[in-house]
């Protein structure tokens, strides 16, 4: 072999060696690029035909760009043919599932004495479309809101968000007047999460970084802030983050809470309806 052909070789090899791992890490950016909104969004789809039995509640539509999204919308039950209500509750859930699995305590949301609009996102339940980025996520929410928020002029207001709805919530109270700020499970950003999960991945590959903690300081109503110490999904530690960031929100620690759980704790639902009492 030739003093040439092997310097040849050699280098070749070495660009080899070090544009492999280059080509890994931009396919698996490219992964995850392509396929986030399945890593993120976990739906599932009910048949149009789907029939809700809960009482005093409605299904309603909202039109949105290319979509038409689906919502429950529970009113307080009539008394002597008339209906009171101190006020809306804003309910954006998680991930995963659908309004039918989300809406599963009617009865505090009666003994409350508010009514409750809660909404699936595009591709979730009945609602139709695609995700596509942040800016269209937002969009749907704000149009959701413009839409039911009319019919209670007057009365409370209060966004409530759980997990991934946490973020949408927070920027939507930067956006309309509200009493009341909710957050459950919340989250400083889907970026900041991302980065735990995936740290080679860079921000800008990102459509959905959801920036609570960047939206909260800018919150102009009371925000409480409620998470399980168990919690491994979100850890406490975003909790603890915001209300850092925002050091007049309440923040109630709940030890034998996780994520998925929360809501089953009588602590959880007994300091949820003091919240909503004392407005």
């Amino acid at each position: 072999m030739s003093t040439t052909y092997s310097s040849r070789w050699f280098r070749r090899l070495a660009l080899a060696l070090v544009l492999l791992p280059v080509l890994c890490w931009a396919a698996a950016v490219g992964y995850i690029w392509s396929r986030q909104e399945k890593l993120l969004f976990v739906p599932t789809v009910l048949a149009q035909d789907h029939t809700f039995h809960e009482a005093d509640t409605q299904e309603e539509w909202v039109n949105v760009p290319g979509a038409r999204l689906h919502a429950l919308h529970l009113r307080q039950p009539l008394v002597n043919g008339q209906r009171h209500t101190r006020g809306i509750v804003f309910y954006l859930h998680g991930n995963a599932g659908n309004v039918a699995t989300w809406f599963t305590n009617a009865d505090f949301w009666r003994r409350s004495g508010y009514d409750l609009f809660m909404l699936d996102y595009r591709g979730y339940g009945k609602s139709s479309g695609h995700m596509e980025d942040e800016a269209q996520l937002l969009d749907d929410v704000m149009r959701a809101w413009q839409q039911v928020a009319p019919e209670y002029q007057g009365l409370k207001h209060v966004i409530f968000g759980r997990s991934l709805g946490s973020g949408l919530a927070t920027y939507l109270a930067t956006q309309v007047p509200t009493d009341l700020l909710l957050l459950v499970s919340p989250y400083t950003s889907i970026e900041a999460m991302a980065q735990a999960h995936y740290p080679w991945v860079p921000g800008a590959v990102l459509r959905y970084p959801l920036h609570t903690d960047r939206w909260l300081p800018d919150v102009q109503a009371k925000v409480v802030i409620f998470h399980g110490e168990r919690d491994t999904l979100i850890p406490i530690a975003h909790a603890e983050q915001l209300q850092a960031i925002k050091p007049q929100a309440v923040l109630l620690r709940f030890p034998q809470a996780g994520h998925g759980d929360i809501h089953q704790l009588p602590a959880y639902t007994e300091a949820l309806m003091a919240q909503l009492q004392g407005l």
